[in-house]
């Protein structure tokens, strides 16, 4: 029998419960917030893209997740999608 395909199953499901990206953290993010403040509560972004000076930060999947705009390094805008 091979066990590659379960242990695959349950590493996936110890990340996600891990996972920082949560309706409860999203509560803790406010306006203003430096990028640090932010990481420190949701951990690091999947990816950030800037543009004219707005950096958009994501975190999570485009299913599930967090999106956080920072201009001059503080926090302007924050959505989310799917939290539990």
């Amino acid at each position: 029998m091979n066990c590659k395909p379960l242990l695959a199953v349950a590493l996936a499901l110890a990340l996600a419960a891990c996972s920082k990206v949560t309706l409860e953290n999203y509560g803790k993010l406010k306006m203003g917030q430096k990028y640090e403040e932010v990481t420190a509560i949701i951990g690091e972004p999947s990816h950030c893209d800037e543009t004219l000076g707005v950096r958009s930060c994501a975190w999570g999947s485009e299913q599930q997740g967090i999106t956080v705009n920072f201009f001059g390094g503080q926090v302007v805008l924050l959505s989310a999608r799917n939290l539990k």
